[in-house]
């Protein structure tokens, strides 16, 4: 049955009706349709760009039930849309054709050269594999890759020539490459390397953010992730490790900040479990700095447009939510949407 949906929608704050015809957006009228939503905010989905369904161990690398829990519990904050820069295997066929699953954009498995990153749990490659691989995971994967950029503070990083190289063969078969980046080496060779997404940032240096801005690279900044390890963080016996953590993490949220100010796309991801807590990445890159309207984009229409999805127009997918309050004015209201359509179906 064909559904309508009437609401103000963010942000251009305009009241507008849409027919739900399948799984698609249509401004026409369709006969017949059953009005699910009537006043309030609409937004479209919501989405994690930085998340890891189906692995939250050591032990257990990746797990087809974790996996599906992970994404119904993203899909209950209202969140439709996930990318996977990372997992330790390729994303399940299955997960494509279960219409109660939000939509998936995979970068396949990590690509981790020696000593930088968890031994077994990515994919493995020498230096001089690493573009081979590199293409082979975009290619399987749907056009994203996972690049482990660095790993240790007092070591080095993937050397700018060859994670020059990566990206280049990558472009050239239509695919994407995201960068894991902690250290300050990782994040200037990830940038000058041309990469298109800036996983973390940490350490990252603000006189690189208007080259970012000019090749269109995204800074993915994960502040609640840190946020979270914070406080054991300043807890822990002074070392070395400690303090380049520390300092990283101060001064992260004014990088997220200034690469905003400077017209870096600042995407909303929370890399870690809990599954489903986008509203609080969102909160703190508006604690950072980043606008109100700014920070929500991050995590709604923006990242969806920059994942190559439209917003809320006739012909777009039919992934929404609807608000009673105004999310933007009431951002407590953020996880908790009053109705969830995905692909077209009420799930809530």
């Amino acid at each position: 049955m064909a559904l309508r949906v009437r609401g103000v929608v963010l942000p251009d704050r305009e009241v507008r009706t849409f027919w739900i015809d399948g799984d698609v957006l249509r401004t026409d009228p369709v006969a017949g349709a059953e009005t699910v939503v009537d006043g309030g905010w609409l937004l479209p989905g919501l989405v994690d760009t930085h998340t890891h369904p189906g692995t939250d161990s050591l032990e257990v690398p990746f797990d087809d039930g974790l996996l599906r829990k992970d994404l119904l519990d993203h899909r209950e904050a209202g969140v439709l849309l996930v990318r996977t820069p990372g997992t330790a295997a390729r994303m399940p066929a299955w997960v494509d054709d279960d219409a109660e699953l939000p939509r998936v954009r995979s970068a396949g498995r990590w690509l981790a050269t020696p000593g930088r990153f968890f031994p077994g749990f990515g994919r493995d490659v020498p230096l001089d594999e690493l573009v081979t691989a590199a293409v082979e995971e975009a290619r399987a994967s749907g056009g994203w890759c996972k690049v482990i950029g660095d790993w240790r503070w007092d070591d080095p990083s993937v050397p700018l020539e060859v994670l020059a190289a990566t990206v280049e063969a990558v472009h050239a078969v239509g695919g994407k490459v995201a960068v894991h980046c902690q250290t300050a080496e990782g994040s200037r060779n990830a940038v000058l390397a041309g990469v298109d997404s800036l996983e973390h940032g940490m350490h990252l240096h603000p006189d690189l953010l208007d080259r970012m801005a000019a090749q269109g690279t995204a800074l993915v900044p994960t502040l609640s992730v840190f946020a979270a390890s914070a406080k054991g963080r300043y807890a822990s016996e002074p070392t070395p490790t400690r303090s380049w953590w520390i300092a990283g993490w101060e001064a992260a949220p004014g990088v997220a900040r200034a690469a905003h100010e400077a017209g870096v796309t600042v995407l909303a991801g929370t890399d870690s479990h809990p599954c489903g807590t986008v509203a609080g990445e969102v909160a703190w890159l508006h604690r950072a700095g980043l606008p109100a309207e700014a920070a929500l984009a991050a995590a709604s229409w923006g990242a969806r447009s920059w994942l190559g999805l439209p917003g809320l127009i006739d012909g777009a997918p039919a992934d929404l939510i609807a608000y009673d309050t105004d999310p933007l004015l009431d951002p407590r209201a953020l996880p908790h949407p009053s109705r969830i359509i995905l692909r077209g179906r009420v799930v809530r």
